[in-house]
């Protein structure tokens, strides 16, 4: 039997708004992605677990240097809460640990419950999450059947809401509908399973889907059947699916450069022009087109920090050390 035709890859740059299907992970969606767009170079931001579906950026090429910040943005996700059962993944992937009864509750004791967790709270990771201890994801360790301590960090909760209660309280499934807000690092199963110790029985994510992710607030996605149906036509059609790479940049502040500074920083070196503000940048040149991300320091000076590939091909350079 002939084995199938090894994928030519290719450099391609964009950033794809993929909905994540339930039943994969983040890296198996990525790959089926990266193999349809026969992408050299491509990665996330953001993992989703298996059970989760929506939003999850995939980075193609050049994207992949702005891939950390987008790591750190807000974020959105519509969640269902299950209570009454506690597992040990706090999700329904994982295996119940204990069952309680759901007590009578009110939409004000839910309400009061859910502001509680609302804020700058501080937030125990599950243990079964990506979270490295000794150069290993806790996950890991987890089923080896180890003990896993995990200790409290703080997070960003910007919203926490109830948006259904009927079916709890119409005496059907002990079902919570919610709506999540968050920065980065806060873990949603994490909200859910202590919202369920708060309302005194316990909880898990029986459903998570995320939403959006700064700054794409209002995100065109693509399922996977949509991109295999495209690749069917060819691969302009699905290349008309990416975004540039400087859709991923508004998170950051812009500075903008002329062909001399463009010319020194491709080069390593800083420039001065009184930049503004502080701290981490995005450069663009006058014609509005990316050239990576920069550092700006208290006196105004522009460091190069993860420039793109287009950047660095700059003709004429002055000697090293000119500003």
């Amino acid at each position: 039997m002939s084995k199938p035709p090894r994928t030519r890859f290719r450099s391609l740059d964009g950033i794809l708004l993929l909905d994540k299907p339930r039943g994969l992970s983040s890296n198996q969606a990525l790959q089926r992605v990266r193999h349809l767009f026969r992408a050299q170079k491509a990665g996330h931001t953001g993992s989703l677990d298996p059970l989760a579906t929506g939003l999850l950026p995939v980075c193609f090429g050049e994207a992949t240097k702005i891939a950390g910040g987008l790591l750190g943005a807000r974020k959105a996700y519509d969640t269902v809460a299950r209570l009454g059962i506690v597992t040990d993944t706090d999700d329904a992937e994982g295996q119940p640990l204990r069952e309680r009864p759901v007590p009578a509750l009110s939409i004000d004791a839910i309400d009061t419950a859910l502001r509680a967790l609302t804020g700058r709270i501080r937030q125990r990771p599950p243990i079964y999450s990506a979270l490295k201890r000794g150069g290993e994801p806790l996950y890991a360790k987890a089923r080896r059947g180890e003990v896993v301590e995990v200790e409290e960090r703080e997070v960003d909760v910007h919203a926490f809401e109830l948006q259904a209660a009927a079916d709890l309280l119409d005496a059907g499934q002990p079902l919570l509908r919610l709506h999540v807000e968050c920065g980065s690092g806060t873990y949603v199963r994490a909200l859910v399973r202590d919202l369920g110790e708060a309302l005194g029985c316990g909880a898990h994510v029986a459903e998570l889907r995320r939403l959006w992710v700064d700054p794409f607030r209002e995100p065109k996605l693509w399922t996977l059947d949509d991109l295999q149906a495209l690749a069917g036509r060819g691969e302009r059609g699905l290349d008309a699916c990416l975004l540039p790479v400087e859709s991923g940049m508004a998170s950051w502040p812009e500075v903008e450069v002329d062909a001399a500074q463009a010319a020194r920083l491709s080069y390593g070196q800083q420039v001065s022009g009184g930049f503004r503000p502080p701290g981490p940048v995005a450069i663009f040149d006058p014609r509005g087109r990316a050239l990576g991300l920069g550092e700006v320091d208290g006196d105004g000076l522009l460091r190069p920090q993860r420039l793109f590939s287009w950047a660095c091909t700059q003709p004429d350079v002055p000697a090293a050390g000119a500003r």
